[in-house]
């Protein structure tokens, strides 16, 4: 009998800890990789360019592991701020801070573990790289407050979003070149489409609780500034490519890049919340695509 109890008691042990390991996951959003992949996408095309397309094993390895963490880290700061309004949205409301399942005090050991470690990768990087991590850390712990006093927070998102550009550019070239701006500016018109595309989602309940997005802001103009956006990103990276005198295969991405926000459009004219979430998962075919495009380029010139 004290044989069976001990194991009754290890295997309960066991399935607490689980629990509560599927409960971070959650909170890090391991469970839905959208996040990472758009803040992937930006962060490899900077590495690729950057490097004309010899970055090294190494540092695409930081570079795609970090993304991940600092994601994860993101989503952790996000919740905590956001823990009274995330409990009063439908989508948001089994989320683990706001349901009371982790509490904050777990979830801030979390996100700084997670920083920790993202910092630890970066700390194989060049000193330039290094010291514009800690202005990537502000830009992630500042972003969920924006939304109480941006109209359209997300173009702090897009500078957020981004960032890994930027640290790109540092860690490859030890340098900021215009061509490094270029492409978050691309990139701020990319997100600031797909996040109205998520706060569409959203939009009753964000008027409801007081959350600024600009979903509301803009109004009845939302699917129109959603395609003037993605008009825009295509006609900066259109123009980085003849900058860099890029060839056929990049234009092409760009071609099946604007034929995918075609499709988003279908989308989200009716301004449904299944099909405007359905366009904003979608939005890593376009990141991913566009990356396809900036690689065949240096691998056939």
């Amino acid at each position: 009998m004290t044989v069976n109890f001990v194991l009754d008691h290890e295997n309960m042990n066991l399935a607490a800890i689980k629990d509560r390991l599927t409960l971070y996951e959650k909170l890090m959003r391991l469970d839905k990789p959208i996040g990472t992949l758009l803040l992937l996408w930006p962060t490899l095309w900077a590495l690729w360019i950057a490097s004309t397309g010899r970055p090294g094993w190494l540092m695409t390895w930081i570079f795609c592991l970090g993304t991940l963490l600092m994601r994860s880290a993101g989503c952790v700061m996000n919740d905590l701020a956001d823990r009274k309004f995330d409990a009063h949205v439908k989508r948001t409301k089994d989320r683990p801070v706001a349901a009371g399942l982790v509490s904050v005090k777990e979830a801030l050991w979390l996100a700084a573990t997670l920083t920790l470690a993202a910092f630890c990768l970066v700390l194989e990087l060049n000193r330039f790289a290094i010291a514009l991590s800690f202005v990537a850390l502000a830009l992630a712990a500042t972003y969920p407050f924006t939304k109480r006093f941006l109209s359209i927070p997300q173009a702090y998102l897009g500078v957020t979003f981004g960032f890994g550009i930027p640290m790109a550019y540092a860690a490859v070239a030890n340098a900021l070149p215009a061509m490094c701006w270029w492409l978050l500016l691309a990139n701020i018109f990319w997100v600031l489409a797909y996040d109205t595309e998520y706060a569409m989602v959203d939009r009753d309940d964000d008027i409801r609780i007081g959350i600024r997005t600009s979903a509301i802001t803009l109004g009845r103009y939302d699917v129109a500034a959603v395609m003037l956006c993605y008009a825009a990103m295509l006609a900066v990276l259109a123009g980085i490519g003849l900058k860099l005198a890029f060839g056929l295969y990049y234009y092409l991405g760009l071609g099946a890049a604007a034929c995918i926000m075609l499709y988003h459009y279908s989308l989200i004219r009716g301004r449904t919340r299944e099909g405007c979430f359905k366009a904003f998962l979608h939005n890593n075919w376009v990141g991913g695509v566009i990356f396809a495009g900036i690689a065949a380029n240096y691998v056939w010139p």
